[in-house]
């Protein structure tokens, strides 16, 4: 019988150690919740009748179109902003391929909850297809609508055409008080970020 060569068994052993710590890392990612399978944070119909009982009309109006994907572009969002003045704003731009977009829609799904009888939320769902936007909000539902913006022009009304997510807050006058560039990875710097500059 013929023995195996030793570079064999060298390069089979690194072939088992490199399949383990691969599989080692994704187990980590998913454990942390690295992946892109992050579960719905949606708090139940009845809490949310509940936190917003008494809204001001222009807040209901926007909980009235939960997970609707809005047409119209930039004029209709500028005409949104204007009936918004008064309180403050929180516009989320994402799309259903990104990443980061995913991982972060739980913590917007139980804030725009929490705060959304005093505070207006909106999204805009930038570079992307209405069908994948559609199926991702029904997966992951919001209590605001979203922009549809293939093009980029409400991202660059908001000046936040680079990066995805991007969180842009408008002051209670509908000026720009804030831009956060990338993922809110917690409820907690969210919601400081809006007490802060939401007024």
């Amino acid at each position: 019988m013929r023995a195996v060569p030793t570079y064999t068994r060298s390069m089979r052993r690194g072939l088992v150690i490199a399949i383990l710590v691969v599989g080692a890392v994704v187990a980590l990612a998913i454990t942390r919740g690295g992946g892109s399978d992050k579960k719905s944070a949606a708090p139940s119909q009845a809490a949310e009748t509940k936190a917003f009982k008494g809204s001001p009309p222009p807040l209901a109006a926007l909980h009235a179109q939960q997970s609707q994907l809005l047409g119209g572009g930039t004029d209709a969002f500028k005409q949104r902003l204007a009936g918004l003045k008064g309180h403050g704003v929180v516009v989320n731009k994402w799309a259903a391929w990104c990443g980061p977009c995913r991982q972060e829609f739980p913590v917007f799904q139980k804030v725009s909850v929490q705060l959304g009888r005093n505070v207006a939320f909106l999204g805009v769902d930038a570079q992307d297809n209405a069908s994948s936007a559609k199926r991702f909000l029904g997966q992951f539902p919001v209590s605001y609508p979203s922009y549809s913006d293939p093009n980029l022009k409400i991202a660059e009304l908001m000046d936040a055409v680079g990066a995805f997510p991007t969180t842009v807050i408008y002051d209670s006058s509908g000026k720009i008080a804030n831009t956060h560039i990338g993922p809110y990875t917690s409820d907690a710097a969210l919601v400081a970020d809006i007490k802060r500059y939401a007024k």
